[in-house]
């Protein structure tokens, strides 16, 4: 690694800029982060005693995965109570440490609201399911069957299968779009949306900072059920039903635009509040830029361009960010090269001999990204996806789908703190996933003191980010995408940066058209002007 230069330049940031515009976000995926008790299981205590590794990646925010009172069919994603902790991970006062504690550090806390579907043992389907008639009866999306008996429609769930299942008491069909036990909210229901809107406030009123909102485009349903029309061969395998089919009629509805207006109303009353959106699907870019547009709409808005791509390429990269022009109404991207549903990115990237450098490259070409980044823990390490013997899988899909169906389960093993401590000091019990032998050796403790390992590495890169505002909310230009080397151009006020990556595992001769002369403000992998080793990448700061 050649180090980076000392040289910053100070963040001229307007004073009405909000603080998430360009930040640095740290996913925290409770379970596997670090467990006090000896249970196995992560927890928030855990989370609290190393958030001081947080602060010092120099990440603006931490977005931490669900922690709610939950059965955990699928990992705190079947929500039983939307305002209280489940005991596994602690307690409210807990959560009142960990906040406190990350606003000493001075990080912002965003947390996960699941509002397409809660758990079948949240009060308000307990209640639902009981008869036609109870307060709740219309909380949830029921339907009487076909003539025949069989499903309203031909919806498939996520998980695999149709998405109705049958319910004796009330003689009718649940909508679920993931596991059978997480039934789907009527969100066309007014009161619905009040209950989750007064379920924000609860967390807000804790001083959270912001919100991930899972699975949105999930949220609302055609009324009249239409059958989705099938999926036209466009030459990708088909694991799952759903697969096979166009999702018009189970998500996307045009009316979950109101209920976003609603969201942003509620956090406008908390000052600068932060909410992104988890979007999926085969129209992710029309509907992440439809919930983001304006200023009565969410901040940002993530999908899923990198975290499913087989490779990283220049072309890629280039159009991926091409699609959020900085031009005015456009909302404000968000971008996660990996998360806890996704493959680790070092594993579907990089061959194995050469890790080590593309991680560095990796790392650099992140943090050039317009718009937010959200780290996923461990991935500072250079962590890589864990193979799960089938006996010890967790992940319902996985299991439901196996073979076919990569397990989720590889990217969301527990983090290495300490490389000599049983279980990388992670927990003293048996953690509910294996760590990886490979992922030990990564273990905080052993990269804290080498100066060229990559957490150091990434620590300066998030720092130079945080610090210059042409990588932090600079316009992005692209000067070349072509077979092997990106080059872009991030310009903000008087400031403007070159950033040149070499994708590839070989040595570049330096493009003729980057004519680029300036101070070099970070290299890796040997990387000069006019020099790209393997992997080589710089930051350049020029004339703009």
């Amino acid at each position: 690694m050649t180090a980076t230069s000392e040289k910053l330049t100070s963040l001229d940031v307007p004073t009405d800029f909000p603080w998430w515009r360009g930040a640095a976000i740290y996913q925290i995926y409770p379970r596997s982060f670090c467990d006090s008790n000896g249970d196995g299981i992560g927890d928030l205590l855990g989370i609290t005693a190393r958030l001081d590794h947080v602060a010092r990646l120099g990440v603006d925010a931490v977005w931490i995965s669900p922690f709610f009172t939950s059965p955990m069919k699928d990992f705190g994603y079947d929500v039983a109570d939307y305002c209280d902790v489940d005991p596994i991970f602690g307690t409210l006062a807990d959560f009142d440490a960990l906040i406190a504690r990350a606003h000493e550090l001075g990080i912002k806390v965003t947390i996960d609201q699941v509002f397409a579907h809660t758990s079948d043992q949240h009060a308000w389907f307990v209640e639902s399911r009981k008869d036609r008639t109870n307060p709740k009866a219309d909380w949830y999306v029921w339907a009487d069957p076909k003539p025949d008996g069989s499903p309203p429609s031909n919806w498939q769930s996520v998980f695999g299968g149709p998405a109705w299942t049958w319910d004796a008491r009330r003689r009718q069909y649940y909508l679920h779009n993931f596991l059978s036990s997480q039934p789907q909210i009527n969100a066309h229901n007014a009161e619905v949306q009040d209950a989750l809107l007064a379920a924000m406030r609860f967390w807000l009123e804790r001083g959270v900072d912001g919100f991930r909102l899972d699975a949105l485009n999930f949220l609302m349903h055609d009324l009249d059920m239409r059958d989705n029309p099938p999926a036209p061969n466009d030459g990708r395998r088909k694991t799952r039903p759903f697969d096979f089919q166009l999702k018009l009629y189970n998500q996307s509805h045009p009316d979950i635009l109101n209920f976003i207006k609603r969201v942003r109303a509620v956090c406008n009353e908390y000052g600068a509040v932060f909410t992104v959106a988890e979007v999926g699907g085969d129209i992710a870019e029309t509907e992440m830029k439809a919930f983001t547009a304006g200023e009565d709409h969410l901040n940002s808005a993530y999908g899923f361009d990198f975290l499913y791509a087989d490779a990283l390429t220049p072309q890629f990269v280039a159009e991926a960010v091409a699609k959020w022009p900085d031009e005015p109404g456009m909302g404000w991207p968000s971008w996660a090269f990996e998360n806890h549903d996704a493959p680790r990115a070092l594993s579907r990237w990089s061959a194995p001999e050469h890790r080590e450098a593309f991680g560095r490259m990796k790392a650099m070409l992140f943090a050039s990204l317009r718009g937010n980044i959200i780290v996923y823990q461990g991935e500072e390490l250079g962590l890589t996806q864990v193979d799960i013997p089938f006996e010890r899988l967790q992940d319902p899909e996985a299991i439901a789908n196996w073979p076919l169906t990569l397990s989720r389960d590889g990217a969301r093993t527990p983090m290495p703190w300490h490389a000599q401590a049983d279980e990388g000091g992670f927990t003293t019990g048996l953690p509910w996933l294996p760590l990886g032998e490979e992922n030990l050796s990564y273990a905080v403790d052993s990269q804290e003191g080498d100066p060229a390992s990559l957490l150091n590495l990434t620590t300066k890169l998030l720092h130079l980010r945080r610090v210059n505002p042409a990588l932090r909310y600079g316009d992005f230009t692209v000067l070349l995408a072509d077979e092997n080397v990106l080059a872009v151009r991030r310009v903000a006020g008087q400031q403007a940066i070159a950033a040149v990556f070499n994708l590839s595992a070989e040595p570049i001769v330096w493009p003729a058209v980057l004519t680029l002369n300036g101070a070099i403000v970070a290299a890796v992998n040997g990387a000069t002007i006019g020099d790209l080793p393997p992997y080589g990448a710089l930051w350049i700061e020029i004339s703009c």
